[in-house]
């Protein structure tokens, strides 16, 4: 078959991409799409507020553990306010890639990413062209229609 050849051969092509770290220099929070990163504060939260909640999702784990969850790609804010009133955490929150074990093929302007780990498929990443993104997309909805069946 030409296409793992093809995604191969290109492979060279492009230009490794880094890791999310962990932080930046300016102290801000770093997430990457679709993981979480855990936020602990110094008191108990009585109310989060997020910025775009599109961009970073927040689960309460205890009232002072917080689950932060990367949505898209973008910089939104959350604040918590603590049982007394007082601002317990305000900061931004960056949503970045992770590329890990991933290769992205150029073709001009158009993108296609593959997760490879050791062979490459198909990955559903925000800024691919869009027959790619919407092919894969509705392949793994199927698979997962076919998995957790709706009653």
């Amino acid at each position: 078959m030409v296409f793992p050849r093809l995604v191969a051969g290109l492979a060279l092509l492009v230009v490794p991409t880094l890791a999310c770290a962990a932080g930046s220099a300016t102290g801000e929070m770093q997430v990457a799409v679709d993981h979480a990163r855990i936020l602990k504060i110094p008191s108990p939260a009585a109310t989060v507020i997020i910025g775009n909640p599109s961009i970073v999702d927040v689960a309460i784990h205890d009232s002072e553990t917080l689950v932060l969850t990367g949505r898209s790609y973008g910089v939104t804010n959350v604040v918590v306010i603590g049982t007394g009133g007082e601002v317990v955490f305000d900061d931004s929150v960056t949503v970045t890639t992770a590329e890990d074990h991933s290769v992205r093929v150029y073709r001009q302007a158009s993108r296609s990413t593959y997760s490879c780990s050791p062979q490459c498929e198909p990955k559903v990443t925000i800024g691919d062209n869009q027959d790619d993104f919407g092919l894969a997309a509705r392949q793994f909805k199927i698979r997962e229609e076919m998995i957790n069946p709706k009653d």
